[in-house]
């Protein structure tokens, strides 16, 4: 067998292995929320900031807005937020707006345990609050070049 084809030298296995493992740990933390994993994700970007256009949200998950829009509609649904239409001279009216409901932005504090939460379940040696840091470069980095 060729060493180049060997799976465990490959940094996508790895990286696929490891998000996977992670998300499964987020589960039943956020189940206990309501919320799945993306959904999750979208809550974090309108907790940074609210009111904010699909295709910003899209950008920021590095998502297309094909994949947000149906996971927008789920949310809205289960009263977690609104998309409205901007109106005035001068809007766009393609353009839909995601706004959190009260229950979104209670929302928030709730969830304020799980980032300490799970990093508890995804200790290990070699990631540690000083590492950590390190290693956020080196992935940002690795997306940086891969949406090149």
């Amino acid at each position: 067998m060729r060493e180049e084809l060997r799976l465990d030298n490959q940094l996508c296995f790895r990286l696929y292995t490891a998000s996977r493992l992670l998300t499964q740990a987020y589960h039943p933390l956020l189940s206990r929320l309501g919320l799945t994993y993306p959904q999750y994700l979208v809550m974090m970007v309108l907790w940074e900031t609210d009111a904010q256009p699909v295709n910003d949200i899209a950008k920021r998950l590095l998502l297309e807005t094909n994949t947000v829009t149906p996971l927008l509609k789920r949310m809205e649904a289960e009263g977690l937020v609104r998309r409205e239409k901007p109106t005035g001279n001068g809007s766009d009216g393609r353009q839909v707006i995601v706004r959190m409901t009260q229950k979104g932005r209670d929302l928030e504090s709730d969830a304020a345990c799980v980032p300490y939460q799970i990093s508890g379940a995804a200790a290990c040696r070699s990631i540690t609050a000083q590492s950590a840091p390190q290693l956020y470069g080196m992935l940002d980095d690795l997306i940086a070049t891969l949406k090149r």
